[in-house]
């Protein structure tokens, strides 16, 4: 199995990201998008172990615009600490979302990934957490051709009130889209949960959108407080079938 650091040349900059592909080949293709905390080790280990499943994937740092892709977690447990990190990384999640950055950076992982040996050529699913999530569903709305499901785990604001919300392109999506919400998340509250299956609803979109009761915001990331054993493997569960129902 093929495992490196690449760096993919993005819309700002370069994105360092982690490329696995089985050997053999062509693979399909999967790109994951990471949480807010960095394209680290627990995201590497996610890589593989689809890649492990016959997937060629393409996790990039989302966040190349600040530099360094990984975060120190040590201090999520410290009030001070904590505030710290997320005052770094707030405004460079929040600037995906304006100008079209996501999409145009989008655009050139699809055309980096289609590039590589042993990745199938067609549509991609992205496999999103967190923030990722949300940056998922913009990317599908965005190129409808080249992504044909994604799957957002304890995806947050997705749902907000302003005029660039996620929810409200969905209109454009021609693929799959599966939602596995977490319990009581004070960023995806069950009123938004509702308002954005009402637009998938509307839209005529194939999707599932599900709460894992119990489960809060972080669920999969086992190197977080967050981390929750049983939704992890749901999540597993939900994202390998998606994976099969699209191939």
């Amino acid at each position: 199995m093929r495992k490196e650091k690449v760096d993919v040349p993005a819309a700002d900059g370069v994105a360092d990201s982690y490329l696995v592909v089985p050997d053999g080949g062509p693979h399909p293709g999967v790109l994951l998008f990471m949480d807010a905390f960095g394209l680290r080790p627990r995201i590497e280990e996610m890589a593989e172990r689809i890649a492990e499943a016959g997937y060629a994937v393409l996790a990039p740092n989302l966040l190349y615009r600040g530099g360094s892709s990984e975060i120190d977690l040590s201090g999520l447990g410290d009030p001070d600490k904590r505030g710290e990190i997320f005052g770094r990384i707030m405004p460079l999640i929040q600037a995906l979302g304006t100008d079209n950055a996501i999409q145009r950076d989008a655009e050139k992982y699809l055309d980096f990934f289609a590039a590589q040996e042993g990745v199938a050529p067609g549509p991609v699913v992205i496999t999103g957490y967190c923030m990722g999530g949300t940056n998922a569903l913009r990317v599908i709305e965005a190129f409808p051709e080249r992504v044909k499901a994604i799957a957002a785990f304890h995806a947050g604001g997705v749902v907000t009130d302003g005029p660039d919300s996620a929810h409200l392109g969905v209109g454009s999506i021609t693929g799959e889209v599966y939602f596995g919400h977490a319990d009581q998340d004070h960023s995806m509250s069950a009123e938004q949960i509702k308002t954005l299956e009402a637009a998938l609803d509307e839209a005529g979109v194939t999707y599932r959108s599900e709460v894992y009761e119990g489960a809060t915001h972080g669920y999969t990331m086992t190197d977080t407080a967050a981390y929750d054993e049983a939704a992890e493997k749901r999540h597993w569960e939900n994202l390998f079938a998606l994976l099969e129902r699209v191939k």
